[in-house]
């Protein structure tokens, strides 16, 4: 018979070991998943590089941690910026490789009806969201070929299913896109390459103050024309849908999200896809599968609907 000790031999069986000579390098580390994530790996017993954004990030976070976690400036949009966080983390693992690569560094605004954006908004997003995943991660490649490694990667529930113009869900399809050509890529190596699909949570990239402040600049900067064809009701009801969305179904536990990230990186054989939050699991995964006319019955349910709409 089956005694409580063996199920925990089997699945201690199924984790990795000796993480205390393991290296993660996390970028994003400011505030929300980033944050909470290095806090964890650093009580787990890994050695953690974390990226900050700002000065003001990486002092809170070092704030009431021990030596085994260690920040640096980083800005995944500039080349030079990324090589020199690369150079120092090589230096940092002294020749070990890094063991995992967390690209978590992302920003959601602006983001609200297609029409409404110029091409640079456009940009803003994706030079974070997609072209610094790519661009940290092939910097990064080596360190992590050395060690046989894993690589994680931040998407989310809207690279799934696109429910809002700009920039930002159109980054994340493409982050499931390079991870699922990465994963193909690379396994011969060993490495292993995981996407996060968080449905809403509350983090700085939800944050009501940025995503109101971004959507009445770019209805201020819009063509007359333009405007009056959308009307000032339009507007009010798109920001009072906002409001309703992120005060109602953002959740505050953060922890959905960065336990899968854990388990990608110290489980033996860690899942392709983790949909962290009830909304992702019940609601925005399977929708994503639902046929076209259905998902675009349901939000056009939701959404106001301009002044001068044909329908």
């Amino acid at each position: 018979t089956l005694k409580y000790s063996d199920f925990s031999i089997f699945f201690l069986c199924l984790v990795i070991d000796k993480v205390s000579n393991k290296y993660v390098f996390v970028t994003g580390c400011d505030s929300g998943f980033g944050y909470v994530l290095c806090k964890k790996l650093e009580r787990h017993g890994f050695q953690v590089l974390a990226g900050c954004l700002t000065q003001k990030g990486a002092d809170d976070l070092q704030r009431g941690t021990g030596p085994n976690l260690k920040t640096i400036l980083v800005d995944v949009t500039d080349a030079s910026s990324v090589k020199m966080a690369m150079q120092w983390v090589q230096k940092e693992t002294g020749g070990k490789g890094l063991w995992g690569l967390v690209n978590n560094a992302g920003r959601s605004v602006p983001m609200g009806p297609t029409e409404w954006m110029r091409t640079e908004d456009f940009h803003s997003t994706l030079r974070v969201n997609m072209m610094g995943v790519i661009e940290t991660t092939l910097a990064f490649l080596p360190l992590i070929k050395k060690a046989r490694g894993r690589i994680v990667n931040v998407a989310s529930v809207l690279g799934r299913l696109a429910a809002n113009g700009g920039g930002y869900c159109i980054s994340k399809f493409g982050v499931e896109s390079f991870s699922d050509c990465l994963r193909r890529d690379i396994h011969y190596f060993g490495i292993k390459v995981s996407i996060i699909e968080p449905g809403f949570f509350k983090t700085a990239v939800t944050s009501l103050e940025p995503i109101e402040k971004e959507l009445h600049r770019l209805w201020n900067q819009l063509d007359p024309e333009v405007r009056d064809s959308y009307g000032e009701k339009y507007f009010e009801k798109y920001i009072k849908l906002q409001r309703f969305i992120m005060n109602t179904f953002c959740d505050p536990d953060l922890s959905k999200v960065t336990n899968c990230m854990i388990h990608a990186l110290t489980a033996k054989y860690p899942r392709t896809r983790y949909s962290a939050g009830w909304d992702a699991k019940f609601a925005w995964i399977p929708f994503s599968y639902a046929p076209a006319f259905i998902v675009d019955s349901m939000l056009s349910a939701v959404l106001p609907r301009p002044a001068q709409s044909c329908s």
